[in-house]
């Protein structure tokens, strides 16, 4: 479990920083999107991974890292918005930014340690695709719970989709780093 957080802190702290200079080049440009936009946003790169994932021909030279960091930081900004609603403008600098960032992240991965010591680290066993395919069904529950307006009758909320979405990603990431 030790290995995997150190693991998990790396992959984050790769996330973060391109979460951190991307702030600086745009500003919270983002907080103006909607819900579902950022859903929409981390279903696009969801289904490239499944794409490169499934064509032998690429038309364009990258792996599948890229998408999966854009998906773990897709998500944090969902749950940014959860908590904050929408802007009209952009709000945040980017201290405060780094700072929900890494907040949300302190969260997610205190749920990831929880299940990860329940489930006994069996993502380890589970091939990157499998991930792949776990990430596009939380987001198609999310879109239905979007178009629910938010409302459950017995399933968890918006918000841990989002972090089941982050470890996925993150788990996938550490797996594709062992095998290279």
């Amino acid at each position: 479990m030790k290995n995997t957080s150190q693991q998990y802190d790396a992959i984050i702290t790769i996330c973060r920083d391109l979460y951190t200079k991307k702030m600086k080049d745009y500003g919270s440009a983002w907080r103006i999107l909607r819900l579902p936009s950022l859903t929409d946003q981390i279903f696009i790169k969801a289904q490239r991974i499944r794409s490169l994932q499934e064509n032998e021909v690429r038309k364009v030279d990258e792996d599948e890292s890229s998408e999966f960091i854009g998906i773990i930081n897709y998500s944090i900004m969902a749950l940014i918005q959860l908590d904050k609603g929408i802007a009209l403008q952009p709000d945040l600098d980017v201290n405060e930014a780094v700072r929900l960032y890494d907040e949300k992240v302190s969260i997610t991965k205190d749920l990831m340690e929880n299940k990860n010591h329940d489930y006994g680290e069996a993502w380890r066993d589970m091939r990157v695709s499998s991930l792949t395919d776990l990430i596009l069904q939380k987001i198609l529950r999310v879109k239905q719970i979007e178009d629910n307006k938010g409302k459950t009758l017995v399933s968890e909320g918006i918000d841990a989709n989002y972090q089941d979405m982050i470890n996925y990603a993150v788990f996938a990431l550490i797996l594709m780093d062992f095998k290279k």
